[in-house]
């Protein structure tokens, strides 16, 4: 039986195309569904397999970075979506969606009940500019099937003006590191500690994605569907690259873990 993504957009959402795109070869049936079919009732997430907040910018980014969204989440759509939650089937959150996550509370979600309470965010990065470029991440915690075949160190590109993340306090970051939820971190092109723009925003603890405590919520800044396919790099004929990209590796293991959850 097929697996079924529902890509959820809204006004400014951009990247929901190229992220269907990725989980239809990652063996997905996807469906890009507007948020106001949800607030309609005319579609429901629990009768999807994977749920995706692709990137973009939901709403023009009014207040802040998805923060418009996150408010539907929180007081319009918390039945529809706590009914999905339960379920424990996979959640992405990429760029715009992370941002999404984080300000409705799914994320980092230490104790796996939504409250809809942010306790981390992302904000405007440090340079004070949008950054847009090809940077490398590391696997850091192989807790989550979410990191399930992915290289230690691996290129995405990103393309955001708020992603600095940051923690209400101290205590959550430690936590988070404790339990193993920050799963990719910013690093150079030799795998080591970066500066500017190698971390392009100025995260704590250079932090580009984390999980939920139970792993099957992920949001990351950097764009794995931008990196799913060879001829997505500009480099691709140069480097004779011929094999998928390491981003799809994100989206199949999303199908491969709903298949089994479902």
């Amino acid at each position: 039986m097929s697996v079924k993504a529902l890509v959820l957009r809204a006004p400014g959402t951009n990247c929901d195309g190229e992220t269907s795109w990725a989980l239809e070869a990652a063996g997905a049936v996807s469906e890009r569904v507007h948020v106001n079919a949800l607030l309609r009732g005319e579609v429901k997430p629990k009768d999807f397999g994977i749920l995706v907040f692709p990137g973009g910018f939901s709403f023009g980014d009014d207040i802040a970075s998805g923060k418009v969204l996150a408010n539907r989440l929180v007081f319009r759509l918390r039945q529809e979506l706590g009914d999905f939650l339960i379920l424990g089937r996979p959640i992405i959150g990429i760029c715009n969606g992370f941002q999404v996550l984080v300000k409705a509370g799914l994320l980092p979600g230490m104790d796996n009940v939504w409250d809809g309470h942010p306790t981390v965010t992302l904000t405007d990065n440090d340079s004070g500019r949008f950054e847009c470029r090809w940077i490398h991440l590391k696997t850091s915690s192989r807790k989550s099937f979410w990191a399930k075949g992915l290289p230690e160190i691996f290129p995405l590109p990103v393309a955001h003006g708020e992603g600095k993340f940051v923690p209400l306090t101290n205590d959550v970051f430690k936590q988070l590191e404790k339990n193993g939820q920050v799963i990719f971190r910013y690093v150079d092109d030799r795998g080591k500690k970066p500066a500017y723009p190698a971390n392009p925003n100025g995260s704590l603890g250079d932090v580009a994605g984390i999980t939920n405590a139970a792993g099957n919520i992920l949001g990351l800044m950097p764009h794995p569907e931008r990196n799913a396919f060879p001829f997505q790099n500009a480099q691709w004929t140069r480097q004779k690259l011929t094999k998928e990209g390491v981003g799809l590796q994100l989206f199949k293991n999303a199908v491969r873990y709903a298949a089994q959850v479902n």
